[in-house]
């Protein structure tokens, strides 16, 4: 009796063994095909490393480094990395046409919302980047703009990789599609036969404008101020644009035109004519407040954009419409203008960076301050 009691204990002994064995390997593969969590900090982190790789590959012309970026075996992330290539691609063929070389392109992104666990997130961002560029005969001389973007979009991690899915953002380079046509080479021969400009005769008028967009230019604006537009105002980009809201902004808060019955904001909203880019445009040169410097085509009005000054303004026109306005606010180490804007926000970037459609024409206008 003793020795059947003993035989059963040991193969129940041995029962348990084999069960917890088997348990110990379920637990084990259980563990090792878990999914990892990533905390937001750690999502934020991989965002910044994207962008920052991103604009790497453009300065390289690195092309295997922008797909790498995204998860091609998805539409969207497919459709994302085609268009950045053509991206980089244009900003490449725009540097020859001007005779420069960017040198650094900086983001700072600020990540305003992010949803998700496990290893798929989606973001809501802001991304401030500024560009370096010299000209190729004065390597000393760095001149300096930012890009403001807002952007919108999916990640996930793949064996430790992260990868965009799908992105969305107000591209300010999506009007760029070739410059295959334009004599780049007699263009750049005039360009960099040029010399800086002296601002420093402009009115009071004039340099407060220029403060004014430098301060309240949004995304591109410096962190100081926050990225943010003038809360006085509504923002305009959902209903189609807020370029002219901003541009009526700036000749009224910092060059001081008075509003009038046309050209007016207040609690109720805005009129044609303040919101507009077209009925901007229309309003400045029928009331004698600007007038035209210059008409037409990149290559018809190029020269005559060094007679710019600061607090000037440009209208950009795609099918006789004027869709843009852009303030002028200064000139690189060449004299060439640069720009301030709403919708996309831009910081003093060279006016036509982004503009290089042959179908554009461009308004030149002279503000009477």
């Amino acid at each position: 009796m003793k020795l059947c009691r003993k035989k059963h204990f040991r193969i129940m002994m041995v029962q348990m063994t084999i069960v917890l064995c088997l348990l110990g390997q379920c637990f084990g593969q259980n563990t090792a095909g878990a999914t990892e969590e990533y905390s937001h900090e750690e999502v934020k982190a991989a965002i910044q490393q994207i962008f920052e790789n991103r604009n790497k590959a453009i300065l390289g012309r690195d092309l295997e480094l922008i797909e790498d970026i995204y998860d091609t075996d998805t539409k969207y992330g497919l459709w994302a990395y085609e268009h950045e290539k053509k991206k980089m691609n244009y900003i490449n063929n725009w540097e020859q046409k001007q005779g420069v070389k960017f040198i650094d392109i900086t983001p700072k992104v600020v990540v305003r919302r992010i949803k998700g666990s496990g290893q798929r997130f989606s973001a809501n961002i802001l991304c401030s980047t500024e560009y370096k560029y010299i000209y190729e005969d004065e390597p000393e001389i760095i001149n300096s703009s930012r890009i403001g973007t807002y952007h919108v979009l999916q990640l996930e991690n793949k064996d430790g990789i992260w990868l965009i899915n799908k992105e969305w953002y107000k591209d300010p380079f999506a009007d760029s599609l070739s410059l295959d046509n334009l004599k780049a080479d007699d263009i750049k021969q005039y360009i960099v036969s040029q010399r800086i400009r002296d601002f420093s005769t402009i009115n009071e008028r004039r340099i407060n404008a220029v403060n004014y967009a430098k301060q309240f230019c949004g995304a591109a604006s410096e962190e100081q101020f926050g990225f943010k537009y003038n809360k006085k105002y509504r923002d305009y980009n959902p209903q189609g644009g807020d370029c002219a809201n901003f541009a009526s902004q700036i000749l009224f808060e910092g060059g001081k035109f008075r509003k009038n019955s046309i050209w007016n904001y207040d609690g109720s909203g805005a009129s044609g004519a303040w919101v507009n880019a077209d009925k901007f445009k229309a309003y400045m040169l029928n009331s004698g407040r600007a007038s035209v410097i210059a008409y037409g085509s990149y290559e018809k009005v190029y020269k005559a954009s060094y007679k710019l000054l600061p607090g000037d303004f440009i209208a950009y026109e795609k099918k006789g419409d004027i869709t843009h306005i852009s303030v002028v606010t200064g000139a690189d180490s060449r004299g060439y203008s640069l720009v301030t804007c709403h919708n996309t926000d831009r910081n003093k970037v060279p006016w036509d960076l982004g503009w290089s459609d042959k179908s554009i024409k461009f308004w030149l206008i002279r503000v009477h301050y």
